[in-house]
């Protein structure tokens, strides 16, 4: 029986993937827990179970989690890439329609008529609210990952132009594209050609306030600009000197702070991206899932701290090893697997940067006390027998 702790509301359709004669779920924070799921708490100062294998964060970002403090002690951390991604999607389609046209200032102003003669004062006032259609513009795209592709897609299906660029674009990605989506080779290209530009790139200290004075500098007059990201992408005091000046027409952000609401030309939007009840639903079950699969297989996908790492379960016994990516610790495995007299039926080893995962199925049981013997080997974080 697995314990696992939730720290924030799970949707039920997310908890149901876990067996209830394999998982024991609770919400009580004192829980010495195998695995824990959330989607916004904030764990950096929580004191981490005793035993706990993984944390699966329902939703793409992982910000709210020890990332470092958790590889230290060999714990595998999952997100949910893609569950949420229609819903962010919509939105940001949602944002460039509200950049394109005052629909958020003529709403307001319309709130606050009054009198008979409305449809009067409606006629002669909407002029003030016009705007222009995105048809025929250009959207850049900047970051295609499962939110950059579908923006792209819908956009080139709304008529628009789309140049998109992404230095990391996967095979798998690059399917999904649309073949009229132009690839730009920098992300200067983007900033050069587009009437409009969205930001879907990941929050690192690279792109730490990538969007800023001498990258404005290179995009048209009146371009807008969209953040469903991550709000540091953006400097902040750069982009409101570009409204002020007239270079920048509008900014759409979705993550609201005090430099940027009640602000010209900035439309903030309280961090909507993901909030619907079908992507809650798929970052629940995901996360579920996830973390299921690598309880009871050890098998790992969608891990920010260790690699994507899987093998069929085979008839014998199977041993979980998580470890630093550092030479001869492969042959430091086998070798103890032999001394044992164990026999290998197959193994897979997969790396990430600096960690690495390691499966390896044997023809019999794995003794009890083999554990301890690989977990004694320099380098190794984390060991289990499934």
């Amino acid at each position: 029986m697995f314990d696992i702790l939730t720290l924030n509301k799970i949707a039920k359709c997310g908890l149901d993937q876990l067996d209830a004669d394999k998982y024991a779920v609770t919400d009580d924070a004192s829980a010495n827990a195998d695995g824990i799921i959330l989607r916004s708490f904030a764990m950096h100062d929580m004191e981490l179970p005793e035993k706990l294998l993984a944390v699966a964060r329902a939703g793409a970002g992982t910000n709210n989690i020890p990332i470092d403090k958790c590889t230290e002690k060999g714990i595998v951390v999952f997100n949910t890439p893609g569950a949420n991604a229609n819903a962010v999607k919509e939105l940001v389609l949602a944002g460039m329609f509200m950049a394109s046209r005052d629909i958020d200032g003529g709403i307001k102003w319309a709130a606050g008529l009054s009198g008979d003669d409305i449809a009067k004062q409606v006629e002669k006032g909407k002029g003030g609210f016009a705007g222009c259609e995105v048809q025929g513009k250009t959207l850049g795209v900047i970051g295609l990952g499962a939110i950059g592709i579908l923006v792209a897609n819908a956009a080139r299906h709304l008529g628009m132009n789309v140049v998109g660029f992404d230095p990391y674009l996967s095979v798998d990605a690059a399917w999904k594209l649309s073949s009229h989506i132009v690839k730009a080779k920098s992300a200067d290209e983007v900033y050069e050609k587009s009437d409009y530009i969205t930001i879907h790139v990941p929050f690192t200290p690279d792109t730490k306030h990538m969007i800023n004075k001498e990258n404005i500098a290179k995009m048209k007059d009146g371009v807008k600009i969209l953040n469903f990201a991550r709000g540091e992408l953006v400097n902040n005091d750069d982009i409101k000197a570009a409204i002020e000046s007239g270079k920048v027409s509008k900014y759409v952000v979705d993550f609201p702070n005090a430099e940027t609401i009640n602000q010209k030309g900035i439309i903030a939007i309280p961090h909507l991206g993901a909030s619907t009840a079908e992507s809650e639903d798929n970052c629940a079950m995901m996360a579920a899932q996830e973390l299921a699969s690598y309880l009871e297989t050890g098998d790992i996908l969608n891990s920010v701290n260790f690699p994507n790492c899987s093998l069929p379960m085979g008839n014998g016994g199977r041993v979980s090893i998580l470890h630093k990516n550092v030479p001869n610790m492969i042959s430091q495995f086998t070798n103890m697997f032999a001394e044992s007299g164990l026999n290998i039926a197959d193994m897979i080893n997969k790396s990430k940067k600096d960690n690495a995962a390691t499966i390896i199925n044997c023809d019999g049981a794995i003794p009890a006390d083999f554990v301890e013997k690989i977990a004694a080997i320099d380098d190794v974080l984390k060991v289990r027998v499934i």
